[in-house]
């Protein structure tokens, strides 16, 4: 009893005469740098796609900034972002209000809008953009015909116009558009891209045509590219399918050419063009190209076996002799 009496004087000395410090937690223990971010939102007038491109000095920008709905609008929310602003901004869009009826609206109703930063594109070709009073310098913002650029903690005001110049000068798709290297070099760390389109998404049953995020990496925008050049690639073989069964084999050939001159290297590609110039009744090219996705990948030697697809050219000397030419 004696000894268990001892140690608790002993302990409690040792608490009053240690200090107690709570642990780090591992947001303290990691330098925190102060978030640069720039961004890009924008539609494609021809074809009513809107998206929004993203870059931050900031962990996983892309569940922060960027909020779209198809044929609606798109929402970029930064510096102190108030993240409540991508849903209540599409849903008054979406009410019928221009985009500079939803800023004011959402600008109005927020305590803390100096420290905000904000762009809103309409379907309905308004345009609109806020940068707070209090955003770290330099901020501002940046707008053309179809796009509102805005940055903050950048360099000047030529980075936000820069990235509209590049934009403005670049042809493809509006999701190329977007991703034009460009902004402030202390923005790295993080970068987004997402473009909506009606039935774009896989299968045709949502309206997320491109949603791509790069949470962390020394060059963001660059990783983004390669992504999006993957996702383009993707998206073409899906078309050429969707094409395929409805028997469209001309339109199906048109986009696998498309992924093939993109991934010249890709065997698998070479095959499938080749399948759809057998279906498309073009013999010969279709030999072509099996030759050469047999030489990339001899591995789809033993697929084209039995591949219905290949029938028309199964019975061909040029099929016999690309299969023997594997033996």
């Amino acid at each position: 009893m004696e000894n268990s009496v001892g140690q608790r004087v002993i302990l409690l000395s040792l608490l009053i005469i240690i200090p107690f410090h709570a642990p780090q937690t591992l947001a303290e223990k990691i330098p925190q740098p102060i978030p640069s971010t720039f961004s890009i939102v924008a539609i494609d007038p021809e074809n009513g796609d809107l998206g929004i491109a993203v870059q931050s000095k900031f962990f996983g920008v892309g569940v922060v900034v960027p909020w779209a709905k198809a044929g609606v609008g798109a929402v970029a929310t930064q510096a102190f972002a108030n993240t409540s602003y991508g849903p209540r901004g599409l849903a008054l869009l979406e009410e019928g209000l221009s985009a500079e009826e939803v800023l004011k609206k959402l600008i109005d109703e927020d305590e803390g809008r100096d420290q905000r930063q904000l762009g809103i594109v309409g379907t309905r070709g308004t345009i609109s953009a806020y940068t707070g009073s209090k955003c770290n310098e330099w901020a501002g913002d940046h707008q053309g015909k179809t796009y509102t650029a805005q940055g903050n903690i950048l360099t000047g005001e030529e980075v936000v116009k820069a990235m509209g110049e590049a934009f403005e000068e670049t042809t493809g798709e509006l999701a190329e558009r977007l991703v034009v290297p460009g902004g402030d070099r202390r923005g790295k760390q993080s970068a987004a891209l997402l473009v909506v389109r009606k039935q774009g998404g896989y299968g045709g049953f949502d309206d997320r045509y491109i949603d791509l995020r790069v949470d962390d990496h020394p060059e963001p925008i660059q990783e983004l590219i390669r992504l999006l050049g993957i996702k383009l690639t993707q998206n073409h073989i899906f078309k050429a399918s969707a094409y395929s069964r409805e028997k469209k084999y001309e339109e199906a050939i048109e986009e696998v050419k498309w992924a093939v001159k993109s991934n010249p290297g890709n065997g698998s590609y070479h095959y499938d063009l080749a399948c759809f110039y057998s279906l498309a009744g073009k013999k010969s090219m279709a030999l072509k190209s099996l030759e050469k996705a047999f030489d990339l990948d001899p591995r789809l030697r033993s697929y084209s076996e039995t591949d219905s697809d290949l029938d028309n050219v199964r019975g061909e000397k040029g099929f016999k002799r690309l299969m023997e030419a594997g033996k």
